[in-house]
């Protein structure tokens, strides 16, 4: 589908499903290469509701001891974050002493992960690790540094494999862009 209606709004696709595949593979080779030599099993800490369907095909691909968790948070109504972070479903898993890895699917300005991040730092985490499918940099407002990027895109609201407007779209396998 070249575009796509959800609810009031038009979307156009703006990266395929093959397109995301491809830099998941790019992203598991990162992270296999880094971490071909662990013993200790790595936990990643996958947020939801978006990051499901990245979590799924990049935990395929993954070659080295690891374990999944996931948490739940909510900031967005809409197509814009409302400032506040929610938590609605915890982390329950004991990180003090492991390398954690958060699976986002997109950063854009960076506070929900500010929070998350200084939040799980004390819980005293040998190393704290970020890797997330989309990033756009010039919405991102935040100081952590994001160690695995699978695309940089521009600051447009997306729908799409996970991504929603209010609920709705988040089954779609590419991604699509507003149309303004």
């Amino acid at each position: 589908m070249k575009n796509v209606r959800i609810k009031d709004l038009e979307f156009k696709l703006c990266y395929t499903s093959d397109d995301i595949q491809s830099d998941i593979d790019v992203l598991s080779s990162k992270l296999n290469h880094d971490f071909k030599d662990t013993k200790t099993p790595i936990l990643f800490l996958s947020i939801l509701n978006g990051a499901f369907m990245f979590t799924a095909d990049l935990m395929k691909r993954i070659q080295f001891p690891c374990e999944i968790s996931f948490i739940r948070l909510a900031s967005y109504e809409g197509t814009s974050s409302t400032g506040t972070i929610r938590e609605i479903i915890g982390l329950t898993d004991n990180i003090e002493g492991r390398t954690v890895i958060i699976l986002e699917d997109i950063v854009d300005t960076g506070l929900t992960l500010q929070k998350l991040y200084e939040g799980l730092t004390k819980k005293n985490p040998t190393q704290l690790l970020i890797a997330t499918l989309l990033f756009k940099p010039d919405a991102y407002k935040g100081s952590i540094k994001v160690d695995y990027i699978g695309k940089s895109i521009p600051n447009d609201f997306i729908v799409g494999y996970g991504l929603d407007y209010d609920g709705l779209g988040r089954n779609l396998p590419n991604i699509y862009t507003i149309v303004e």
